[in-house]
């Protein structure tokens, strides 16, 4: 459970991805736009129970419990640049926007359920949740965040030190057209 609170800079990119389009939102009706994930068919019921015992056995919620009250204050200081002569009313009225949204972040683990839903067969997240309750799934869950976080941080250095061996080949390459870089 306390795994993905070790994800929670990716989550916050997540979440700061969709905080910054809150402004555009709320200005704008709701249709479909363009280049939109298409609407996820339907999955049974049983289907949806699994996606959401998996979400809640992985604490996927803490991604977004955060996601009213980031989304509010993102409007409100969008709100506050627009309208500078609102900045006191808008900071008394954002508590009440939060208070009045509250528990809206549900709706991205409903949607997310639908969505493992769809891309899962019923059997297959029943599987999927047996083996997240297993010795090996317990393990998967509070283990592979900090492996994610050791290969990344991997990756980077190697690209570092990669980045010196390329350097040195332009270099080279370009000494041999008698220029030095």
């Amino acid at each position: 459970m306390k795994s993905v609170l070790k994800f929670l800079p990716a989550a916050t990119l997540v979440v700061g991805l969709a905080l910054t389009a809150a402004p555009v939102v709320a200005q704008q009706p709701a249709q479909p736009k363009a280049g939109a994930a298409p609407a996820q068919p339907k999955a049974s019921p049983a289907a949806i129970a699994a996606a959401r015992e998996i979400l809640q056995i992985k604490n996927a919620n803490a991604m977004y419990a955060g996601a009213v009250p980031g989304l509010v204050e993102k409007t409100k200081i969008a709100l506050t640049q627009q309208n500078l002569n609102y900045q006191k009313d808008l900071n008394e009225v954002a508590p009440i926007v939060a208070q009045q949204l509250q528990g809206r972040q549900n709706e991205i683990g409903e949607g997310m359920a639908q969505i493992y839903a769809s891309e899962f067969t019923e059997q297959e997240l029943k599987d999927l949740v047996t083996f997240y309750k297993s010795p090996l799934g317990k393990k998967l869950i509070d283990a592979e965040p900090r492996a994610i976080g050791l290969s990344m941080a991997f990756m980077n250095s190697w690209a570092q030190n990669f980045s010196e061996t390329v350097m040195g080949a332009f270099r080279a390459e370009m000494r041999k057209r008698g220029k030095e870089i």
